[in-house]
């Protein structure tokens, strides 16, 4: 099933804030990465199954590599929604 972009920007945030890397100021223009939020590659694969089991897909495993949080948001806006 497919996401929604409230859905999507939801569930990074809250992964954002569970890591403790940054609860604020966490737009789509933020950087998932070190001059961003700092995510490593071992926060990049937690974020992945976090969208994965929440969101049914996640872009990472599709062959995206997104660098912010706006990319990962376009992901599930260009997936068709699915009903369950």
């Amino acid at each position: 099933m497919a996401g929604s972009k409230r859905d999507a920007a939801s569930t990074v945030r809250s992964f954002i804030a569970r890591t403790k890397k940054r609860s604020k100021g966490i737009e789509l223009d933020t950087s998932l990465y070190a001059e961003g939020i700092g995510l490593d590659s071992l926060e990049v694969a937690e974020l992945s199954a976090v969208l994965e089991d929440e969101l049914g897909s996640d872009p990472f495993s599709n062959g995206q590599m997104p660098e912010t949080v706006g990319e990962i948001v376009a992901f599930y806006d260009d997936k068709p929604a699915t009903s369950p």
